[in-house]
């Protein structure tokens, strides 16, 4: 009866994940050794070992995290709307607001939903990617445990923290487990952004989602399209 219900956790854990295609998986093991185009450096990812990390410009279109021999880990946010609710009560550092809330009201809603919507913290108080093209709202790529998720980039890190993602997002990498002050430590997490114009979703996507299966699955087929493009 024990290992019966191992199965069907696993299961729960993975049954909104998406096959991670042959071309990013093969960019996944390309990069993974370290970055040679370093776009922005002097990070950290606020774990206790403090690794540091960068932003990295070694793909044609797209940005990511890099450590040394490693990606990012995985920090929760719990920032936006209910931001104490669900796994977030106990999470220390939880804010109101987004950092593009006022780019998300025009599609039917005050704020992004960290119980709902799986964003991506991406960028720092002194490193904006939207220097490098890439858009507020904009669909990333995040591999996590051999699988394929996507989110948006909805949210910003001040100071020189990195490697942070909504806690819907984090459940579905890691499971229910998660809370709001208990991520994935391991820099085996990799968040990708496009630097194209035509990586935001707009109005197409279900912003007013009361799952995150549901807003994911909204963004699944332009996330689809702009992984076909990515070279390895």
């Amino acid at each position: 009866m024990h290992s019966f219900n191992i199965i069907i956790t696993l299961i729960v854990i993975n049954i909104y994940a998406f096959s991670v295609p042959d071309n990013l998986a093969q960019l996944y093991r390309n990069h993974k050794a370290g970055c040679k185009n370093v776009i922005a450096s002097g990070f950290n990812d606020g774990t206790s070992a403090s690794r540091p990390t960068q932003y990295c410009g070694d793909i044609p279109g797209a940005l990511f995290i890099s450590t040394a021999g490693g990606y990012a880990d995985m920090d929760v946010d719990c920032d936006g709307a209910s931001s104490t609710s669900g796994g977030c009560g106990n999470d220390p550092s939880n804010q109101g607001q987004t950092t593009f809330q006022d780019q998300v009201r025009p599609f039917g809603i005050n704020n992004l939903n960290a119980n709902i919507h799986p964003y991506v913290v991406f960028g720092n108080t002194n490193f904006s990617p939207q220097q490098y093209g890439v858009q507020p709202l904009s669909v990333m790529v995040v591999v996590c445990g051999e699988q394929l998720f996507y989110g948006i980039w909805g949210d910003t890190n001040g100071g020189s923290k990195t490697g942070e993602a909504s806690i819907s997002l984090a459940r579905l990498c890691f499971g229910s487990g998660i809370s709001g002050n208990s991520g994935h430590s391991q820099a085996d997490v990799l968040y990708l952004a496009f630097t194209s114009g035509d990586a935001v979703p707009g109005g197409s996507a279900a912003w007013t989602a009361t799952s995150t299966d549901e807003f994911q699955r909204s963004i699944k087929s332009l996330g689809d399209q702009l992984v076909a493009g990515l070279g390895t």
